[in-house]
């Protein structure tokens, strides 16, 4: 009112409809001599309007507005039809990618059904001349018969597929890994394209001739060749070996003896490099040494070690020297590494620098004279066992709960931290690291590599972490290859290992999970049953949880141990 009063119009009556708001506007007039009488208003042309004017003007406006209503329909269709062109373009670039990997499929098993009758041939004539011709014929016989056999196992082998329940299970996961490979592979093929063009550019426009120009470049193009087939061979590795075995099966189940101890949280287990013995080490401040084939063969009802040593402390880490068979080093809760020497039952070696407790150790296999160890002190040390003293040491604003050496070299180190990051050192240029791998939400609790390139991380953020050494920026990974998740892991260490391409770790669940690294979703569980001393009955305990795994060497046997001290030998078969 306080606006009409001041003959302020909104702008949407003076725009739409300029003989209302002028005539509105007259009403208002500020000097009341300059206002309308009634026989004015009467006499005006806004009053006294043809109706035809009035009746022409709203079917004007209504033709209007509907002509408003339909572009927007027709803006809103050609916004849908342009995202379903894009989405055709994209599906259509993925039939052609995959009608492209079919072909490159197809060829290699061509190429290798005709290696096979080549071999077949070959031994058939060796026969042939060795047994004289009288058993050409049933020779011939012999392999169409071989020839039939082979096309009834590709026949099998096609139907295990389709049939295998993991696998159509997991479709879609498997889908995304294989898009995703390739996609990756493509584009690093691409980014090593644009230098080679250049370099094959500046050949051309240096001056030498062309004929000199076009021998210099190769008659195939490598990068063509690699896009389509280099994704094929790590691909299938992972398939198969994802698909090659259905479950874990109990080999053994090892009960103590030592029932005066309320605690036996097994904090870590570790093999000797011969993968005869393994180490146990927890809480109950005690290593136990137990022979791996006795207690598989042995049924009996409680196992004994075949070495026990004692610690003052909790022992959080355990690890067997690469070299010296008869040599492992432990840590405990007060900050110490030691050495021992199972044979001789004795203590080596005492290290007493780290000013808090020590959640981590590891021995170089490439010089077994030199031990890693990590601290809630926020220091990594480097250790020489022959000095018993630290020879270089790593500091940090965090605690650090676990180290580990590539197989290959003692000369880089990585380490997982509670500041959520994993770090890789060039131990030859201790001051800064090399990589620094960005992606965990929680404190990194294991790192273990998986090759020389590439290492797995676990965190208590419920993921596991594969990382490529080689895809930094700047010294940065923010983008792992896979991120691995269907255990649960919020608090507490669960333990991580590592096997020809397998990944075990546990859960607090009071499950073993078994990932390979080809794909991020779990290939086999087990689940610990909880059996009440008193009812002897399985019941459900759900403060209990997997403390720890090791895989025997490269096989397909692991040792897992979860809170209570329960142990148990595990295969995949």
């Amino acid at each position: 009112m306080s606006s009409l009063r001041h003959r302020v119009l909104p702008p949407q009556i003076l725009l739409n409809w300029p003989k209302e708001a002028s005539f509105c506007l007259w009403l208002l007039h500020p000097e009341p001599s300059c206002r309308p009488s009634m026989s004015e208003l009467l006499q005006s042309e806004f009053i006294n309007e043809p109706r035809e004017n009035l009746e022409e003007r709203e079917a004007a406006m209504e033709l209007r507005d509907r002509i408003e209503e339909q572009e927007l329909l027709l803006e809103f269709l050609f916004l849908i039809q342009q995202r379903k062109q894009e989405a055709a373009d994209k599906l259509q670039d993925t039939i052609s990618l995959l009608s492209s990997d079919i072909d490159q499929v197809v060829k290699r098993q061509l190429v290798l059904q005709q290696k096979g009758r080549d071999v077949r041939s070959f031994l058939a004539s060796r026969k042939r001349i060795r047994q004289g011709a009288e058993t050409t014929a049933a020779e011939e016989e012999n392999d169409d018969n071989s020839i039939d056999e082979e096309s009834k196992l590709d026949d099998t082998l096609e139907s295990t597929l389709l049939e295998s329940s993991r696998l159509m299970r997991n479709l879609k996961k498997l889908e995304s890994v294989y898009f995703a490979t390739r996609y990756r592979q493509i584009k690093a093929a691409t980014a090593a394209e644009k230098p080679l063009a250049r370099y094959y550019s500046a050949l051309s426009c240096n001056g030498r001739s062309s004929e000199k120009s076009s021998m210099s470049q190769p008659s195939k193009d490598p990068i063509n060749d690699s896009r389509q087939g280099g994704w094929i061979d790590p691909f299938l590795e992972g398939l198969c070996k994802y698909l090659s075995f259905s479950k874990l099966r109990v080999k053994a189940d090892l009960k103590q003896g030592d029932l005066l101890n309320s605690s036996n949280l097994v904090c870590a287990i570790g093999f000797d490099r011969d993968g005869e013995f393994f180490a146990t080490a927890g809480v109950n401040k005690k290593i136990k040494i137990f022979e791996c084939e006795s207690i598989i063969k042995d049924g009996r009802d409680i196992h004994y070690p075949v070495v026990e040593l004692a610690s003052r402390s909790k022992l959080s880490g355990i690890c067997w020297n690469s070299y010296i068979k008869s040599q492992v080093a432990s840590s405990n809760f007060e900050g110490v590494v030691q050495v021992w020497d199972v044979a001789r039952n004795q203590l080596v070696t005492e290290m007493k620098e780290h000013e808090k407790r020590v959640w981590s150790i590891d021995y170089s296999s490439a010089d077994p004279t030199l031990l890693a160890s990590g601290s809630d002190d926020g220091s990594v040390k480097l250790w020489s066992i022959n000095q018993g003293v630290s020879i270089g040491t790593i500091k940090t604003k965090a605690n650090i709960c676990c180290v580990q050496f590539p197989s290959e070299t003692g000369r880089s180190l990585a380490f997982g931290s509670a500041d959520h990051k994993v770090y890789y050192y060039d131990l030859r240029n201790p001051k800064l690291p090399l990589c620094t791998m960005i992606g965990h939400h929680k404190t990194v609790s294991y790192v273990r590599f998986v090759d020389s390139s590439t290492l797995v991380s676990s965190s208590t953020d419920n993921t596991l972490k594969l990382w490529d050494l080689s895809m930094s920026i700047s010294g940065i990974n923010e983008t792992p290859l896979h991120s691995f998740m269907g255990h649960t892991n919020v608090k507490n260490f669960v333990g991580l290992s590592v096997s020809d391409g397998y990944i075990a770790t546990g859960s607090e669940t009071n499950e073993v999970f078994v990932y390979h690294k080809a794909f991020p979703m779990p290939v086999l569980s087990y689940k610990f049953k909880t059996i009440d001393p008193v009812s002897e009955l399985e019941v459900d305990d759900a403060s209990q949880f997997i403390s720890s795994v090791c895989w025997r060497g490269q096989s397909s046997t692991l040792v897992a141990a979860n809170s209570t001290g329960n142990i148990k030998i595990l295969e995949m078969v």
